[in-house]
């Protein structure tokens, strides 16, 4: 908060953050971002519009305004109260929303500001919420809401409450209708705001630093009488627990938000024609089986996050599973290829010790499968193609995963894939490893790289298992089939991508353009099915998959 000093000092204020004496006229060229220590002090709605959307192109909505209810007094009259609201900010009430541009596409953009009455949500900026969502529908817009507010507002009881379940309900049309919501909160968002509208649009994003929560940290205090952790509550606290997407600095937001807002364009280029570039061979063999394992295991084959720096002309990584955690041994987010927009989600390994352990050797816990599964959804309701890029010994194993629900998590990651109405595209370009690989691995189409493999156990636990240790473990891998034409030949994979001699970990960009390649040509052929055709389609493949006999 900006705290000016006195009437005949009102040229320079004290930061909230370090207390330095800050030049106001400078401070609102920074976007009133502390140049010392880099504390944001928080904007009124017109101001933080005006940064965000492309200039003079904002036209606002008539203003709403909140009647008296309850005729509710306390040391002052509701009335004068929400009188004194308006001369503050010049705003009807604590919102303001209309239409404009942001990197010259068109949106519906609401934004609350905190100076009238706390950004509280009463009846009015609850129907403005609803309105700015109906015209998104109506108009098939993006919809931006900027949220800051202590909560709900008392003055109007349980009709403010109410608006909870409104602006909720407005959000979800949104989404059943598949229209983008993207909400930035900014410092402080808190109480009914957050416990409704904010946190239910599709991607989230705080402003660095910003105070978040349903209950304010004093009042939790006061309840527990408990020390609050470090950060409590901070946009980066919540960010490590997987609550948030993006947390930005305010500078990094305006071009966080154009990007977000091409990548969910429904306008898409044409797709790449021709059959998928798969076949029997895919390039040189490796000599055996094991030695296939070997080669899949090569640290120095691309990674996800490599296959998208070249596959991709931009790609936005969007985090956490919205309920315990952000697993960075699974990274999706929102990607173009070729004009082609996806969303894409992959196992991530790493090329050293350090990001290998970091990522925890790809193997995704059940918050990162969560965290997929959302990616999904939400890729459905955008109409959207799936891309997965299938890298992992399998799932987690450890006391956390089993008690947050690793199997629970994997069940319905394959269930939800299943069940999705729009094109994906599976490929294993390294090690598939049993139910952790296939929980992101139920698609219309799998493709395999040469020299990867997929199985349902790696052929050391095979072993192990059959013969009491992983001396077995080379004549257990030619068992187990998991080679690409040998899955091939039995109906588990549907083609097999090339790789470069020497193999991927040979040539990261040659490998990347034979998978970009053979993934669009795999959409191209996918495209033309209707929802309900891929839903059946995909339950056929995997119900006719495995020799039976009656009797």
């Amino acid at each position: 908060m900006t705290l000016t000093l006195s009437a005949a000092t009102t040229s320079w204020t004290a930061c909230a953050g370090c207390g330095a004496l800050l030049y106001l006229p400078k401070l609102a060229r920074s976007k009133h971002v502390c140049p010392d220590c880099g504390h944001h002090h928080r904007l009124g709605a017109r101001e933080r519009l005006g940064l965000l959307l492309d200039e003079n192109t904002f036209q606002a909505a008539p203003g709403v305004r909140s009647g008296d209810p309850l005729g509710f007094t306390d040391s002052r009259p509701y009335p004068e109260r929400l009188e004194a609201g308006r001369r503050a900010t010049g705003l009807a009430d604590a919102a303001l929303y209309g239409k404009g541009l942001l990197g010259g596409r068109p949106l519906i953009a609401l934004a609350m500001d905190f100076a009238f009455m706390g950004g509280s949500m009463g009846s009015a900026v609850g129907e403005m919420v609803a309105r700015a969502a109906d015209e998104a529908l109506a108009t098939r817009s993006p919809l931006l809401l900027v949220a800051a507010s202590g909560g709900a507002r008392m003055q109007e009881g349980a009709l403010s409450l109410m608006q909870m379940a409104k602006t909720a309900a407005a959000l979800r049309r949104l989404r059943r209708a598949g229209v983008p919501s993207i909400c930035l909160l900014t410092d402080p968002t808190f109480g009914g705001v957050t416990a409704s509208f904010a946190t239910l649009a599709d991607i989230l994003v705080a402003e660095r630093g910003s105070l978040i929560g349903f209950a304010g940290p004093r009042v939790i205090a006061a309840a527990t009488r408990e020390r609050l952790p470090e950060g409590f509550q901070t946009a980066e606290y919540l960010f490590s627990r997987g609550m948030l997407d993006r947390v930005e600095s305010r500078e990094a937001v305006r071009p966080l938000l154009a990007r977000l807002l091409n990548l969910l364009d429904a306008g898409t280029a044409p797709y790449r024609d021709g059959p998928a570039a798969c076949g029997e061979d895919g390039g040189e063999p490796a000599a055996s089986a094991w030695e296939t394992v070997r080669i899949a295991r090569d640290i120095q084959r691309p990674s996800t996050l490599d296959y998208l720096g070249h596959m991709c002309e931009d790609f936005v990584e969007l985090h956490g599973d919205r309920t315990h955690g952000d697993d960075r041994a699974i990274v999706g987010g929102l990607g173009v290829m070729d004009g082609v927009r996806a969303v894409i989600i992959g196992h991530q390994k790493g090329h050293d010790t350090r990001e290998l352990v970091s990522r925890n050797f790809g193997m995704a816990h059940p918050e990162g499968y969560r965290k997929a599964l959302r990616l999904m959804r939400m890729a459905e309701s955008y109409g959207l193609p799936v891309v997965t890029l299938i890298d992992t010994q399998g799932a987690a194993p450890g006391i956390g995963a089993e008690e947050r629900g690793q199997a629970w998590a994997i069940a319905s990651a394959i269930a939800g894939m299943g069940e999705l109405r729009v094109p994906i595209v599976a490929t294993v370009t390294g090690e598939g490893g049993s139910g952790g690989a296939l929980a992101l691995g139920v698609a219309d189409e799998v493709l395999m790289t040469r020299n990867a493999c997929y199985s349902v156990i790696s052929p050391e636990s095979c072993s192990t298992i059959l013969t009491g240790g992983p001396s077995q473990a080379a004549r257990m891998a030619e068992s187990l089939r998991l080679t690409a034409p040998e899955l091939l030949r039995l109906g588990v994979i549907d083609g097999i991508v090339p790789e470069p001699a020497g193999g991927s970990q040979a040539d990261h960009a040659l490998a990347a353009a034979h998978l970009k390649d053979a993934i669009l040509r795999t959409l191209a052929r996918l495209a033309h099915l209707r929802p309900d055709e891929l839903v059946r389609r995909r339950h056929d493949r995997f119900r006719g998959l495995g020799p039976v006999t009656d009797g």
